[in-house]
């Protein structure tokens, strides 16, 4: 059992809560937001990429060009500190200060990690798809993480809300990985065989330090 020396997370639903901003998503197309959200949830319940909501609404929704036109329009993607998981500045501030190394590593728009950047969170790293040019669930985007962390693959840790995106591509890794329930993937997906191998389920992420802790000193 080797000890945790990095822990990379995910953004979305990890850090930052995505309700208002699927919400505008959903006046940009005219739908209720109640709307929006259910069929987004049967899209998830169905293992369908998450996109495919928007076709339901839109046939031949480009969501790239649909990006730019709500950008020209001034009503880009975006969010801010209001839209952080009040948890999640304490828990990375709490690892760094117990000498880890803490990332940020998710499908992100180089918009988003513009913002990011800008936030001045208590992080090492923030990667993004767009920055590194490939995406999860590609191997390659975990590669990356391990080389970003700079340590062995099974001292990095990865905390996910994706059974299916985020945390079974870590393991294949050979990443250690921690599995978020709360946005719509959390709640809805399950993967048993992929759950029980995760080194910690969470409901939040601040028992997180506290867990590392523990592990580290169990693997002595």
């Amino acid at each position: 059992m080797a000890k945790i020396e990095a822990v990379f997370f995910d953004v979305g639903e990890i850090l930052v809560d995505e309700t208002r901003e699927y919400g505008t998503w959903a006046d940009w197309l005219g739908v209720p937001r109640h709307t929006f959200s259910a069929v987004f949830g049967a899209i998830v319940a169905q293992g369908k990429d998450y996109r495919e909501t928007f076709q339901v609404f839109r046939p031949g929704f480009d969501l790239t060009e649909e990006r730019e036109r709500r950008a020209a329009a001034g009503q880009p993607e975006s969010f801010g500190e209001d839209d952080l998981y009040p948890d999640a500045r304490p828990c990375f501030q709490q690892l760094r200060e117990s000498g880890l190394r803490v990332g940020l590593a998710g499908n992100q728009t180089s918009r988003a990690e513009g913002i990011l950047k800008a936030l001045d969170l208590p992080v090492d790293v923030i990667g993004t798809s767009d920055g590194w040019g490939v995406e999860k669930p590609s191997p390659a985007f975990f590669d990356r993480v391990i080389r970003e962390a700079g340590v062995a693959a099974d001292s990095v840790l990865y905390v996910g809300d994706r059974l299916d995106n985020d945390i079974r591509p870590a393991q294949q890794a050979g990443i250690a990985t921690a599995l978020i329930r709360r946005g719509p993937w959390g709640h809805i997906l399950r993967m048993p065989e992929v759950e029980d191998r995760c080194l910690f389920t969470l409901d939040g992420l601040d028992t997180l330090p506290a867990g590392v802790a523990e592990h580290n000193a169990q693997a002595g």
